[in-house]
């Protein structure tokens, strides 16, 4: 935060209700006062605040419950092209050169929203195909400069770009995506997968989970493994084809899933059992015949996006972790997670103890981890950091 005033006469100013007293990039409708003349929505505005105090700089979004995303707190920097090259920039090569993930993979994150100081940004690239999702009308805005700045580092790529529909409504931007381009093979950990951008799941792979996947594959050897929820395979093809499972069961109610993580198994030569079922009628089924697995992976999709549900959320959880945790072996291994970001780390905590109650089972959790460090948070926006994973031992 600065006093000093460095105002372009292009930009409008919006004023807040309140002082500034926080660093987070969000600014809740709430706080703002309404401009006096029409700001289109994702344009770039200077912040005040009631005291008439320059606070930051940002896109401004009367439509949506993030009014205001700043993007900087300092006067002299410009919301343009080159701020947006410069920043990509910074976040490529923290990829690159700090975690050096073109050793381990082709598919990673590139930009992840606040932590890289791209409010409303997701970037992530697989291969050769860099995908682009937005999630604030601002970035939509300067798609053209956001693709001109990935290009630089990677200028054989093919882009395509995405908002959900959700978002679109929410932040009042029409998205239409490009055609998708076809899928492409990307590594990780020496393991191929197929990834398939513009189908409906996440950007087209969870890269989130790429050293959990790792970790677990190497508590899987001559083992009986059950990946429910299993998507396109990563966890299964891992604790076959890195872990030396002895058996793997992949199920998901998905048919697009269940037909990519056969691709996935054949791709790594992984002799893997695909069931397409409801998980709670499956497990339901099995339980009774005695049906015990040593390792079983519970890594369901996001459960709400509502604050107002999260009750709601938790009790589906209790219940598909208190059915999982009867189908596995006493001693055996449990992978429980979670990435809906509105639950908490604790409200997760305290469903696996319900759960493991309900199902007559102790639960020994020995490792916590979340999104591999592509996805990094920062700390004072504790909302970048979503995903759950508990590892535990169950007698």
């Amino acid at each position: 935060m600065t006093d000093a005033v460095n105002t372009t006469p292009a930009i409008p100013s919006v004023r807040l209700k309140i002082e500034r007293k926080s660093s987070h990039p969000w600014i809740f409708q709430k706080m703002v006062e309404k401009p006096f003349s029409r700001i289109a929505n994702g344009g770039v505005v200077d912040i005040q605040d009631r005291t008439g105090q320059w606070v930051g700089r940002g896109f401004y979004n009367g439509h949506s419950r993030i009014t205001l995303r700043v993007l900087t707190a300092d006067a002299t920097e410009t919301i343009d092209d080159a701020f947006f090259a410069r920043k990509i920039g910074q976040a490529v090569s923290f990829r690159r050169d700090v975690l050096k993930l073109d050793a381990v993979t082709t598919a990673y994150r590139l930009v992840h929203s606040e932590a890289d100081g791209l409010s409303g940004l997701i970037v992530d690239r697989f291969g050769q195909t860099v995908v682009i999702e937005f999630f604030a009308a601002g970035m939509f805005r300067f798609r053209n400069a956001i693709q001109d700045a990935l290009r630089v580092h990677f200028p054989d790529c093919r882009f395509y770009y995405f908002a959900e529909e959700h978002v679109g409504k929410q932040e009042s931007f029409d998205c239409r995506p490009p055609e998708p381009p076809p899928p492409d093979v990307i590594t990780e950990h020496g393991l191929k997968f197929r990834v398939a951008p513009g189908s409906k799941h996440k950007t087209g792979f969870f890269v989130d989970q790429r050293d959990n996947r790792k970790a677990l594959s190497e508590l899987c050897g001559s083992k009986r493994v059950l990946d429910i929820c299993c998507n396109t395979g990563g966890f299964g093809v891992y604790a076959k084809a890195a872990g030396g499972a002895g058996e793997v069961v992949g199920l998901d109610l998905d048919e697009q899933a269940i037909d990519m993580a056969k691709q996935n198994a054949n791709l790594n030569r992984a002799q893997i059992r695909y069931v397409q079922a409801d998980l709670f009628a499956w497990l339901r089924d099995v339980i009774p015949n005695g049906e015990k697995f040593d390792v079983v992976v519970l890594d369901p999709a996001k459960l709400t996006r509502d604050r107002e549900d999260v009750l709601g959320a938790l009790k589906k959880y209790t219940d598909m972790n208190r059915l999982a945790l009867q189908v596995v072996s006493p001693g055996g291994i449990f992978l429980t997670c979670s990435c809906t970001g509105l639950v908490s780390e604790v409200d997760f905590l305290e469903m696996l103890r319900r759960a493991a109650w309900q199902a007559g089972r102790t639960v020994q959790i020995f490792k916590i981890t979340g999104a591999a460090p592509d996805h990094p948070f920062l700390a004072h926006v504790q909302e970048g950091r979503y995903l759950k994973a508990l590892f535990c031992r169950v007698m």
